[in-house]
C-alpha cells in the first residue's frame, strides 16, 4: 500500500522537516481558512488532514500537501456562491464539490493520466498562476483596510472599493501594512531559522493586544477544540451542472499544482515520483478533508522545498507536520483567539504576491511576443471572467501558434525537384545523375520527419504541375509517421498524378507510415494502376533507374 517511500526513512530529518513545516503551515492555514469564508479551523483540519493522507498514500518521498493561494482562490469562489444561494445547505454542497474534486482526482490517476496533466505551454501556466496570485490580492483588499470582504468576488470587491475606502478603519490597515512590511523586509539570513510569517503572526499580534481593546479590532476567535463534524454530502439538483463543473476546476488545479511542487520536489531530491499514485493519495485526501469540512489543499512548493531543505527523506516529515498541527488544535486552539484578522489579510496578500510569476512577467517580451500576449490574456481572463475559459482559451491559442511554426518548418521538408542541380534532398551523385538523364520528366517527390495535418497544404502545391512529368517518385523513406489528413493529400496527389497518366513509384520503409498508407488503400492505389511491372523500391537509385527506363520507353515508341 504504501510502496518503498518510507525505505528512505531518515528520524532526525524527518521529525525535524515535519516540525518545521508544521510552524510554517499554521499562519498560512489560518489565513487561508479565513479568507475563504469557511473560518480558520477550517483552514487548520484542511492543513491536517490533507497533508497526512497525501503523506501516507501518495506518490511522492517528500512532498507537503496543505490549502495553497490557488485551491483557496476556487473554495472561496465555490462557497461563495452556493451560500448565496442556498444559505442553509450552501455549506454542506461546497465541501461536497470538494469530495467529488477529490473523487475526479482519483479518477485521473487510476485511468494513469497524471503525466498528461501539466501537458500544456508554459505561458498558460503562468498566466493561470498569476491570475489566481491577482484574484488572492484583491480578495483581501476589504479584509486587509478593515472590513469583511464584499460578495461577488472579483468584481463585487473591485466595485464596493471606494465605499471601503471611505470608510477604512485605520487601525486595521496599520495592522495589515506592519504585517506586509515584517513579510518583505524579514531579513534573509533569519529567514532559515523561523518562517517570516510566523514572526509577523506572533508580533503583530502582540502589538495589537498592546495598543488596542479588544474590542475594536476583529479577531479570529477561539478555535473550537476536538474533532471537526461530519459534512453529510449534499446535492442539488439545480445546481448539479455548476457542482461538477467547479469539482473539475478545482481537482484540475489541484492536480496542476501538485504535480508541478513534485516535479520541484524531485529535481531537489534526485529521485522521481509516480503521478498517479500522487494523484490518488491526493483525491483520497481532498475527499476525507472535505467530508469534514475541511479546505481542499495540494502540493505545496514552499513547505516541500523547506521540507527537503532541513534533512527530510520520507513521507514520516508529512505525518509528523499533520501530527504536530492537530496538537495545536486540539490543545493550544485558545492561542488563536487575539490574532487579528488584518494580519492574516496581509499574509494572504503576500503568500498573492508571491504566486505571481515575477520571473516569467520580467522577461515575457523579451522570450516571445506570442507568448507574452497569451500570459496577459490568460491572467486576464482568469481575474475577470472564468478560470475554465481562461485555461482552454490559452491551450487552444498556444497550440494554434504551436502549429503554426511546426507547419512552416516542415513544408521546408516537402521537396518536389526535377532537376539534378537542386541540392535540397539527400541524392548521391549517381542518383542525381540518373535524375539528370530523365531531362526534366521525372519529379523527385521528397518528405522527412513526421507528417501531421497542417503540412497538407504545402503537399498540394508541390504537385500542381503534376501533368508535365512522366513518372512521380514519392520518396516516404524518411518519414516516421503521417496522420490521417497527410495520407488524404498523398492520395490526391496520386490520383493527380494518375489521372495525368503519370506513374507513381513508391519509396516507404517505415511501418508506420506503411500501416497509414495500406489503410488508406494508398498502396493498392498506387500498385493497380499504371504501366510499370513494379512500383515499389527499397532504394532510391533503384527507382530512379526504372523512372529513368520508362521515360527512354515513352520516348522510343514516340520515335
Amino acid at each position: 500500500m504504501f510502496g518503498n517511500r518510507f525505505d528512505s526513512v531518515d528520524l532526525k530529518g524527518d521529525i525535524f522537516g515535519g516540525v518545521t513545516t508544521a510552524i510554517i503551515s499554521l499562519p498560512l492555514a489560518l489565513a487561508f481558512g479565513v479568507a475563504s469564508g469557511a473560518g480558520a479551523e477550517a483552514g487548520l483540519w484542511g492543513a491536517i488532514m490533507v497533508g497526512l493522507f497525501a503523506a501516507l498514500f501518495g506518490g511522492s518521498t517528500t512532498l507537503i500537501s496543505e490549502p495553497t493561494g490557488p485551491m483557496t482562490v476556487i473554495m472561496t469562489a465555490v462557497l461563495t456562491s452556493m451560500m448565496a444561494k442556498y444559505p442553509e445547505t450552501g455549506a454542506a454542497m461546497t465541501f461536497t464539490v470538494v469530495m467529488m474534486a477529490g473523487a475526479f482526482q482519483i479518477i485521473l490517476g487510476t485511468l494513469k493520466l497524471g503525466k498528461y496533466v501539466t501537458l500544456m505551454p508554459y505561458s498558460v501556466i503562468s498566466g493561470f498562476m498569476s491570475g489566481i496570485g491577482v484574484i488572492l490580492i484583491i480578495l483581501q483588499l476589504s479584509p486587509l483596510l478593515g472590513h469583511s470582504a464584499p460578495s461577488g468576488g472579483v468584481i463585487g470587491t473591485l466595485s464596493a472599493l471606494p465605499a471601503t475606502l471611505f470608510n477604512l478603519k485605520f487601525s486595521e490597515l496599520f495592522l495589515g501594512a506592519l504585517t506586509l512590511g515584517i513579510l518583505f523586509y524579514f531579513p534573509k539570513k533569519y529567514r532559515k531559522l523561523v518562517p517570516a510569517q510566523l514572526v509577523a503572526l506572533v508580533a503583530v499580534t502582540l502589538i495589537s493586544i498592546i495598543l488596542f481593546d479588544t474590542d475594536t479590532i476583529r479577531r479570529i476567535g477561539e478555535i473550537p477544540a476536538g474533532l471537526p463534524s461530519i459534512v453529510i454530502p449534499h446535492f442539488n439538483a439545480d445546481m448539479f451542472t455548476i457542482m461538477v463543473i467547479d469539482a473539475l476546476v478545482l481537482g484540475t488545479l489541484g492536480c496542476i499544482d501538485t504535480l508541478l511542487t513534485a516535479v520541484i520536489g524531485d529535481s531537489l531530491t534526485r529521485k522521481e515520483h509516480d503521478s498517479d499514485k500522487e494523484l490518488r493519495g491526493q483525491g483520497l485526501a481532498n475527499m476525507i478533508s472535505g467530508l469534514f469540512g475541511a479546505l481542499p489543499g495540494a502540493g505545496a512548493t514552499m513547505g516541500t522545498v523547506t521540507n527537503i531543505q532541513v534533512g527530510a527523506r520520507s513521507p514520516l516529515s508529512g505525518i509528523v507536520r499533520a501530527g504536530v498541527l492537530a496538537l495545536v488544535v486540539l490543545v493550544a486552539g485558545g492561542l488563536t483567539e487575539p490574532i487579528p484578522m488584518s494580519v492574516l489579510a496581509g499574509i494572504a496578500v503576500y503568500v498573492g504576491f508571491n504566486i505571481l510569476d515575477w520571473s516569467f512577467i520580467q522577461r515575457a517580451h523579451k522570450v516571445s511576443i506570442h507568448g507574452m500576449a497569451i500570459m496577459y490574456g490568460v491572467m486576464f481572463l482568469t481575474v475577470f471572467v472564468d478560470l475554465i475559459a481562461a485555461v482552454g482559451l490559452g491551450v487552444f491559442i498556444s497550440n494554434i501558434v504551436i502549429i503554426e511554426k511546426l507547419s512552416k518548418e516542415q513544408a521546408r521538408k516537402i521537396k518536389a525537384i526535377s532537376d539534378a542541380d537542386e541540392n535540397d534532398v539527400p541524392l548521391t551523385d549517381d542518383e542525381r545523375l540518373l535524375l539528370d538523364k530523365a531531362n526534366g520528366k521525372v519529379l523527385f517527390f521528397y518528405l522527412s520527419g513526421p507528417m501531421i495535418f497542417s503540412v497538407s497544404k504545402a503537399i498540394t502545391r508541390q504537385h500542381n504541375h503534376i501533368s508535365d512529368y512522366q513518372v512521380m517518385i514519392l520518396d516516404l523513406t524518411d518519414v516516421p509517421m503521417i496522420d490521417v489528413t497527410v495520407g488524404l493529400a498523398l492520395e490526391n496527389a496520386v490520383k493527380d498524378a494518375l489521372d495525368a497518366n503519370c506513374e507513381v513509384i513508391l519509396l516507404c520503409e517505415h511501418t508506420q507510415t506503411r500501416q497509414r498508407l495500406e489503410k488508406l488503400n494508398i498502396l493498392q492505389l498506387i500498385a493497380s494502376n499504371g504501366s510499370l511491372a513494379k512500383h515499389e523500391f527499397k532504394s532510391r537509385s533503384e527507382a530512379l533507374q526504372a523512372a529513368l527506363e520508362h521515360v527512354e520507353n515513352n520516348k522510343a515508341e514516340t520515335n
